[in-house]
């Protein structure tokens, strides 16, 4: 499997598994659960927001955050817009990528000022892996309140959807 393959799925996989956590997170009482149904749009929006800042570190667009969240919250509505429409940014970007682009190394400043350097694949595979963290964060939260949160593994991606899998015989 090469670089781009693999990125692909990866963030196919991250595109079903935002939208599984936020069907989860809308079946949360609005009232009784107010705390941790904000907190877990927090932590989508915090998640959303670092993956739009480093869509223009890889284009050399100025992201126009001052932050890695927003002040206000968006509605789980507005958030599942943003997030859908981010996942299919990435998969349309991966598209145009080639392995030389992939490692190209960028440098960038991060919202504290902090200067960084990372190549397109580092930054890639630093937008999978940070949406990862926190839809954890969230599935802990949802699991506080007797909710089982959606198992979303990347092992569970794969098998729903390319359910062939489930019938490949391993290699003796």
């Amino acid at each position: 499997m090469s670089e781009q393959s693999l990125l692909h799925t990866l963030f196919s996989y991250q595109a079903w598994a935002n939208k599984d956590l936020l069907d989860g997170i809308g079946d949360l009482d609005a009232v009784r659960h107010a705390k941790e149904r904000h907190a877990s749009i927090r932590l989508m929006n915090h998640s959303l927001v670092v993956g739009r800042i480093f869509a223009a570190h890889l284009t050399g667009q100025d992201h126009g955050f001052t932050a890695d969240n927003t002040p206000d919250t968006p509605s789980l509505a507005e958030l599942r817009t943003a997030l859908i429409a981010s996942d299919q940014w990435y998969l349309r970007y991966l598209e145009t990528l080639t392995p030389d682009l992939l490692s190209e190394a960028l440098p960038f400043v991060f919202t504290d000022g902090d200067r960084g350097c990372m190549s397109r694949q580092e930054m890639l595979l630093h937008v999978v892996t940070h949406g990862g963290y926190h839809r954890g964060e969230i599935g802990r939260l949802l699991a506080q309140l007797s909710i089982t949160p959606p198992w979303d593994t990347f092992a569970v991606y794969l098998h729903r959807t390319e359910p062939s899998r489930r019938h490949a015989v391993a290699a003796e």
